[in-house]
């Protein structure tokens, strides 16, 4: 596997992983050209989602008690609430109660490639830091379910068009949220500046172990961070130094510094190579890195253990 794959696997699902984690089976029609487009019932996928970007956009209509997880907000659900996924923004649902029900789908960018006008992520409901969530009264829920029903109708049917009929249906519930005004009051922004530290931290956990030679560490700015959850590069600096008394910058480098020792440690990698995995192009930017951290070079530390 590539590098980039590698890191990108760790980073976002894909409509891959979406199949193995939930039924442990692919689609016979997964990698169609015309793109890819599927519809399920909520309660027939109990699987926990994990928090994390996906390479697709995805609708739910959601019931019960939940909280989402959504960039460096959490969405406290209780009730009926339409929700707009995109591939920027990480997210991941927290049930609170055992009455979680209703009707979700995913498809991909190439599917909706000639049928929106303008882009998805000019459109509020998908746009990074807008506000995704729709709260339904009794008879919007009923409507949303009609058309969530009938897109399960047509997944079963033989008709020759029914995805373009299911472009049309999901076309619809883009403009019956845009009719309505976005639930602000659901986005909980008290602790903010803790849940964005921790998703960050937890972001930066998860390129951790380097298991082998051919895996590496690209994400060493704050800009890096930034991008993949979303947020301003000065919003999550704000938010680390607040939280936990360090920059950014000062966070990454001691996973670093710690993560180099282990491999400095437990494996008979040579310099280059550990300092390659870490994302350093030349290994006297790492000797240089890794001193200017622990006071001595990868070598010396090397002798000591």
């Amino acid at each position: 596997m590539a590098i980039e794959n590698i890191l990108r696997a760790q980073l976002m699902q894909t409509i891959e992983d979406f199949y193995r984690d939930k039924f442990n089976i692919l689609p016979a029609n997964l990698h169609e050209g015309m793109g890819h487009f599927n519809v399920f019932q909520m309660e027939k996928c109990k699987t926990k989602v994990v928090y994390s970007r996906r390479d697709f956009y995805k609708i739910s209509l959601i019931r019960g008690h939940n909280l989402y997880h959504y960039a460096d907000k959490s969405i406290e659900i209780s009730g009926t609430t339409l929700i707009f996924f995109n591939p920027l923004v990480p997210y991941a649902l927290e049930s609170l109660s055992d009455d979680k029900t209703g009707f979700f789908c995913i498809f991909s960018k190439s599917f909706f490639a000639d049928r929106i006008r303008n882009e998805f992520g000019d459109l509020p409901m998908f746009k990074p830091g807008g506000n995704p969530s729709y709260i339904l009264n009794k008879e919007q829920d009923r409507e949303v379910s009609q058309i969530f029903n009938k897109m399960l109708n047509e997944m079963q049917s033989d008709y020759a068009f029914k995805f373009d009929l299911q472009k049309s249906y999901v076309t619809e519930l883009i403009h019956y949220a845009l009719k309505m005004e976005p639930s602000e009051s659901l986005c909980r922004h008290t602790d903010a500046k803790a849940r964005i530290t921790a998703v960050f931290t937890e972001l930066l956990e998860r390129q951790f172990p380097i298991e082998n030679t051919s895996q590496r560490f690209d994400m060493r700015s704050a800009v890096n961070f930034a991008e993949q959850l979303a947020v301003h590069v000065n919003h999550l600096n704000k938010a680390v130094k607040a939280t936990t008394g360090k920059t950014t910058t000062g966070v990454i480098a001691e996973r670093l510094v710690s993560e180099a020792k282990s491999l400095l440690k437990h494996t008979d990698w040579n310099i280059a190579e550990i300092g390659y995995c870490l994302g350093f192009e030349e290994p006297s930017h790492f000797n240089n890195f890794f001193k200017k951290q622990t006071q001595v070079t990868p070598s010396f530390f090397r002798t000591l253990n």
